[in-house]
């Protein structure tokens, strides 16, 4: 069953909390984008104060650029299809290898209106989180609405992933 973004409060509020709990852990952010085009980042660096815990963001919309910069094996990719959690997870592996960041997001999906197909239709969205010292989540979600409200929707779930790790919580 299709999905929206979850959680209260604006978007900038959520990005407020995530820093702080960075902050507060010691933790720095790597992002690795495919869908969002670097929306998780934006929503980040838009917080004052964020150059504390953000490390760099990766913007990887193509494969050879999943494979290029985040070492995203070709194999998997054409195995498993872009829009995979064994893609996100090799992502999100990547932004941890190519960074010095203690926790990493990505995010690879199907915004649309094209592209979907029966088996990964639009709003598709396959989410991975990992830290340095081992936790590994992955997620695929199933998100309603036009382009913009599934990129949307996908930042915000990226975002409250994050902060759940930051919080010694399980990523929803």
């Amino acid at each position: 069953m299709p999905v929206a973004a979850q959680g209260a409060g604006t978007l900038a509020a959520v990005s407020q909390a995530l820093v702080d709990a960075l902050r507060a852990r010691g933790w720095t952010l790597a992002t690795a984008e495919s869908c969002t085009g670097g929306g998780v980042a934006h929503a980040v660096t838009a917080i004052p104060g964020s150059s504390d815990v953000f490390d760099r963001g990766f913007v990887t919309y193509s494969n050879g650029a999943k494979t290029g910069m985040l070492g995203v094996p070709a194999a998997t990719i054409a195995g498993e299809g872009a829009v995979s959690e064994a893609v996100a997870a090799a992502m999100a592996e990547g932004a941890l290898r190519s960074s010095g960041a203690d926790v990493a997001v990505a995010i690879t999906g199907v915004a649309g209106p094209g592209g979907g197909t029966p088996a990964k239709p639009v709003g598709t969205v396959c989410f991975a989180w990992a830290t340095r010292d081992g936790a590994r989540e992955v997620r695929t979600r199933h998100l309603e609405g036009d382009r913009d409200a599934v990129r949307a929707a996908s930042v915000r779930i990226a975002i409250d992933g994050v902060l759940a790790l930051a919080r010694g919580e399980v990523p929803r």
